[in-house]
């Protein structure tokens, strides 16, 4: 009798050190995709007795035992053995104590490399399926915090100086582009990898008569894989959804970062509630936005995850390696993060109080309205160098007397041109500066209202 009492050990004379069991081990991360292993697995059992290498019996007797064993696993009775490696061994060990010499069957025309292939699939599937529904929270957040917020002017920045007002409502609308690209890109990864991988075996396919396609159906995948090679080795689905969570954390990021600044009292833009702050242990006055700091800090995590399976990949020959196996820490480690991240988000947003007076008194301050000085010049017949010039000194005289352009009397702009006359007050106020960006897409408040109708005209459901 071999000496290594392994479900896999019979060409081996001694048993497995304790060191290398506990090295090896993947059991106590990968045992979250026990529900896509014993999806496949039941998947792969009622395929087997539909070609005849099962008999229906065993087929029973198999689907029924995995059944109790899901149950057992979500009562928190069952038993995770270090000893037995991994997730897969432990839900197959276990099914042969239930059911005997049929749970020995289960693995005919499979691999452990193909089977851990399918289940991370499924799994990455299953995520981006939840994922989806917390975006469209976020962006619907985002989209009711736009129409309460359509009038609300602020001053728009760039190089994080003042440039030219916007609406706060037009920002939100901002933030929720990015978020539905997020929702597209995670939307055509799950696309690119719903083919099954079950059936390319260790890496060259089976001899038994399998019916690939019956499996594909049965776990609601769009196709099978074209090459068994490629199939078992392949991460690229892990790797694009890390990219994809990357970006989404990328997002929330430059939210959080916005929301850091604004909740300042430099700014003093927007006050989040007190729910999703922190207090000092020693300053008493202090109210941290504890909740945009801890995601953008999160957001190093993610990165360094598309990182790290990026480097474990790119040395790789074909086909399945065991390096592989540190695929599920970074790509778990992802998935919670984005999961909190985005339900944090998903809450916070529609409690965002927004302190109109700060942000329009902000973009009073800033001289924002100047490029409508410029245009207004241009209009009258200047060309635009001669009118960026011209602007240019008033804003310095405005800035000088500790004024606005806007407060400045008709004979003082004039003294600048003499094309400037009475109406150049409707242009250069703030309003007037929002009214007259009415086209597709900018920031007045009639095209961001057009824009929120358009959303709610079109959204995904």
């Amino acid at each position: 009798m071999s000496g290594n009492q392994k479900l896999w050990g019979g060409r081996f004379a001694e048993s497995t050190s304790a060191l290398v069991e506990k090295f090896s081990e993947s059991v106590s991360f990968d045992a979250r995709l026990y529900r896509q292993d014993i999806a496949g697995s039941k998947a792969h059992a009622r395929m087997l007795g539909k070609v005849g290498v099962l008999a229906a019996d065993d087929v029973e007797r198999i689907v029924g035992g995995l059944d109790a064993i899901l149950a057992e696993i979500e009562a928190g009775r069952f038993e995770w053995s270090e000893k037995l490696e991994d997730v897969h061994m432990n839900i197959e060990a276990r099914l042969t104590e239930r059911i005997g010499d049929a749970g020995k069957r289960l693995h005919t025309g499979r691999s452990r490399n193909d089977q851990v292939a399918t289940d991370l699939r499924l799994y990455v599937r299953d995520v981006i399926d939840g994922l989806l529904p917390l975006i469209d929270r976020v962006a619907d957040g985002l989209l009711d915090l736009a129409e309460r917020e359509a009038d609300s002017v602020m001053p728009g920045f760039t190089h994080l100086q003042i440039a030219q007002p916007v609406t706060f409502g037009h920002h939100m609308l901002a933030w929720r582009e990015q978020m539905l690209r997020d929702r597209s890109r995670l939307v055509d990864c799950r696309r690119r990898m719903n083919l099954l991988p079950l059936g390319a075996a260790a890496l060259a396919g089976t001899v038994y008569p399998i019916d690939r396609h019956d499996v594909a159906a049965q776990l609601g995948f769009d196709g099978v894989t074209e090459n068994s090679l490629d199939t078992v080795s392949d991460r690229d689905f892990a790797i694009e959804f890390c990219s994809a969570a990357s970006l989404i954390l990328v997002h929330l990021s430059r939210w959080s970062e916005e929301l850091i600044l604004w909740s300042t009292p430099m700014f003093g833009f927007v006050n989040l509630p007190d729910r999703f702050c922190t207090g000092s242990s020693i300053m008493p006055q202090k109210k941290n936005p504890d909740v945009p700091e801890l995601v953008r800090g999160k957001t190093g995590r993610v990165i360094g995850n598309l990182n790290a399976l990026l480097v474990l990949m790119k040395g790789q020959p074909l086909a399945y390696n065991r390096d592989n196996q540190e695929d599920k820490p970074p790509l778990f480690d992802t998935v919670d993060t984005v999961s909190a991240c985005l339900a944090v988000y998903a809450d916070m947003i529609p409690a965002i109080e927004v302190r109109r007076d700060n942000c329009r008194a902000a973009a009073a301050r800033g001289f924002s309205t100047a490029t409508d000085l410029a245009d207004y010049l241009v209009n009258r017949g200047l060309p635009f160098r001669d009118a960026h010039h011209v602007v240019g000194s008033t804003v310095a005289y405005a800035q000088q007397k500790g004024c606005d352009i806007a407060q400045l009397s008709l004979d003082e702009l004039r003294k600048f041109s003499p094309m400037i006359d009475t109406d150049v007050y409707a242009k250069i106020t703030l309003e007037g500066s929002l009214a007259a960006r009415n086209h597709y897409g900018a920031t007045s408040p009639a095209q961001v209202r057009a824009a929120i109708a358009r959303a709610r005209a079109t959204r995904t459901p």
